[in-house]
Formats: C-alpha cells, sequence, structure tokens
C-alpha cells in the first residue's frame, strides 16, 4: 500500500508552488524586475530638471502627483494631443515604459528623452513615487 503523508506534497507540486513563488516575486519587485533607490533616484532626477521639476511645469509638466494620474492632465500645460488623448494612467509599470522609450508608447509626443538602464528607471520612479505627492 502506497501511503502518502499530507505534509509531503508530490514532487510537481513542489516545483508548481515554487515557479509560483518567484514570479509572485518578480511582480512584487516592480518595474523590470528592479527595486527603486528612491535617494538614488533623486540624484538622477536632476538630469529631468532642465525639462521638468517637481512642482512647476516647464518644457515639460510637473510631476508632483505623477503617480497614479492620467497622462495629459497637468492643468497649464500643452501637452501633444496623443499624449493628452491616450488614456494613460501613469503606474509605476507605464513609468517605466514610458522611460524606456516614451516615442514607442506615443509616438507624436514631445518627450524624447529615454532612460535605458532598468535600475536608474526604477530609482527615478521611486524618488517621484516618495516625492511628488
Amino acid at each position: 500500500m502506497n501511503v502518502r503523508s499530507s505534509s509531503v506534497l508530490p514532487r510537481s507540486t513542489t516545483s508548481l508552488a515554487l515557479a509560483a513563488i518567484t514570479i509572485a516575486l518578480l511582480c512584487a519587485a516592480g518595474p523590470a524586475g528592479a527595486t527603486g533607490n528612491a535617494a538614488r533616484g533623486q540624484m538622477l532626477y536632476k538630469g529631468c530638471a532642465d525639462c521638468h521639476s517637481i512642482n512647476e511645469n516647464g518644457v515639460g509638466p510637473m510631476h508632483k502627483g505623477v503617480v497614479g494620474r492620467k497622462a495629459g492632465s497637468v492643468a497649464g500645460y500643452d501637452y501633444s494631443p496623443d499624449l493628452k488623448n491616450s488614456g494613460i494612467v501613469w503606474t509605476e509599470e507605464n513609468l517605466d515604459k514610458w522611460l524606456t522609450g516614451p516615442q514607442a508608447m506615443v509616438p507624436e509626443t514631445k518627450m524624447f528623452f529615454d532612460v535605458p538602464d532598468a535600475q536608474d528607471r526604477a530609482d527615478i520612479i521611486a524618488y517621484l513615487k516618495e516625492k511628488a505627492r
């Protein structure tokens, strides 16, 4: 008679459980699997300051409250029609995609600057999430 203890899972069930845990951890890590460092993001954000600030519109729109905000919705900023009508909400995932290549996300946008490094993007997003409330 083959009796299996209830505390021991078959090998295939254990593999599936480990795979599910791994996927959950990767998803929890945030954009591109990287965990952001807000302090480092603040230093990197200085490179964004030619066009953006946290509290005021400039060449680009202000970033105060950007995480969770609908794209093209800051009062007093003249967005491209395509971005204004995109329906994008600036989630961490969408900000990561945007910073990877804004023109790929919205071809007729005014934004042309990208951040190729995943860790740099995660750090900038962490800063925006923490400081731009």
